[in-house]
């Protein structure tokens, strides 16, 4: 399955995770400097849900955001 929310279309977002070693100025050091950058992603907090869907129930991701808010509405039990 994709990384996708079904209702808003949140996708994952393309990052840097930036390596630091040394000291901070404000701790008495002579700075902080960058040894490393590495590319890295940021996933949407997805979880599966079985939703009513003109009535059929159908499993699909959403994101956590969107079920908080009540944009979908789930399949009672």
């Amino acid at each position: 399955m994709s990384k996708i929310c079904y209702v808003c279309g949140k996708t994952p977002v393309a990052g840097r995770s930036i390596m630091r070693r040394g000291l901070a100025k404000k701790k008495g050091g002579v700075g902080k400097k960058i040894t490393g950058i590495t590319p890295r992603q940021f996933l949407p907090n997805l979880q599966s849900v079985r939703i009513l869907k003109d009535g059929k129930t159908k499993k699909v991701r959403v994101c956590t955001k969107c079920l908080k808010a009540g944009k979908v509405t789930r399949r009672p039990r």
